[in-house]
Formats: structure tokens, sequence, C-alpha cells
């Protein structure tokens, strides 16, 4: 276990594939960062696992490029390409370890919707996660009632930030259908978006 007079920075770990990352991600990552005590926030893009096909799913390097550019603009927010080079498939508890090994000064913590405690339980190795890690939940709409034993938890923080209505499946969707949807996007993200032709 680290000490905590040994942690230089405390570091939240936002975890998606960003197909594409839009408004309502960058929304929550700062207020994350800026709500809290994490002093950074990075964009953790997950890889495209080799052995499933998945339709509408953007190459890893070009869904890796529109996080770095939509967060350029925020020294508290990182893309991170950290489970690019790990084995598929991967659990997060392999990449916690992985980052503790490559970085032994920062704290990991990890940022979840709160729907996602729902399942938290079924994760590999969720007690060690815990043990080791804070997690910081994120409030969704939903009326999917959460594991009680969570509720109370002394790693688990609940941050009131906004409720985001947004996904990166109705952006797709949208964008295949020929809608405007340029106002949920980073401006540098629609103009690569554009000019590539994604999703189509």
């Amino acid at each position: 276990m680290i000490l905590k007079s040994t942690i230089s920075k405390k570091v939240g770990l936002f975890f998606g594939t960003f197909n594409p990352i839009h408004i309502g991600h960058l929304i929550i990552a700062n207020h994350m960062v800026e709500f809290s005590d994490l002093d950074e926030v990075w964009l953790v893009v997950t890889p495209h696992n080799p052995h499933k096909k998945k339709k509408n799913l953007l190459e890893d390097n070009h869904r890796l490029y529109m996080v770095r550019i939509a967060v350029e603009d925020y020294s508290k927010l990182k893309a991170s390409a950290i489970e690019f080079d790990l084995p598929q498939p991967n659990y997060t508890i392999n990449t916690l370890a992985h980052l503790e090994e490559r970085f032994p000064s920062h704290y990991f913590s990890l940022i979840l919707g709160e729907d996602n405690l729902k399942s938290f339980h079924k994760w590999k190795n969720y007690e060690v996660i815990l043990d080791r890690h804070s997690i910081y939940i994120y409030p969704r709409n939903t009326d999917v009632a959460l594991e009680t034993k969570f509720s109370n938890h002394p790693k688990i923080t609940k941050i009131n930030a906004p409720i985001m209505e947004i996904s990166s499946t109705f952006i797709r969707s949208s964008i295949k259908n020929g809608k405007n949807i340029q106002p949920l996007l980073p401006d540098n993200v629609w103009v690569y978006l554009d000019e590539m032709n994604f999703y189509k």
C-alpha cells in the first residue's frame, strides 16, 4: 500500500470507448476534477477487443486522437492509451496494477456512473480494487436500485455532477441520418469527424 506522504498526484480514471468523445464526457470529467480532491482525470480509451466484432467502433488511434484534441485546452484532463498495450480481454484490476507499477507515486481512483455500481460486485477482484483504490461516482438517470453494500462504503464518494443525457450512440446515429449535432461535440472533434466522414 502506498503511504499518503509519498503520493505526488491523485488521478481519476475515466474509462470509455469514446466513440466519439462528446461534450457530456468533457463536462463530467472536468466536474470530477474541479469538485473533488483529484488533481487530474485521465480519459482512458478502451481498445477494440480483437476477438469481438463491433460495428461502428472506430479504429483505436482515431478515437484516441479525438480525445487528445478534445482535452488539449484542459490542463487537468489527459488522454490515455494505457490499455492499448495490455493483453485482451483486459480487466480493470490489471490496468490498475500496470499503472501502479508505472507511476508509483500516483494514487489512482476510478470514475464510474452510479449505474455501474449495480454490477460492480461482478468485476474481477472487485474487493482488491476497493481495498487499494477509491471510486468516485457521478449521477445517472436510472431507476435501478443500487447495491446497498456500496451505498455508504468509505472508499466510494458520490460527486454531484450534472446528469448527462448525451450518448455516443445517439451522435453516431444522428450523423448517419444527416443531422447536424455539431453543438454536442468539441469544435475540433467535430471538424475531424466531418473531414474524415466518420459514421456517415
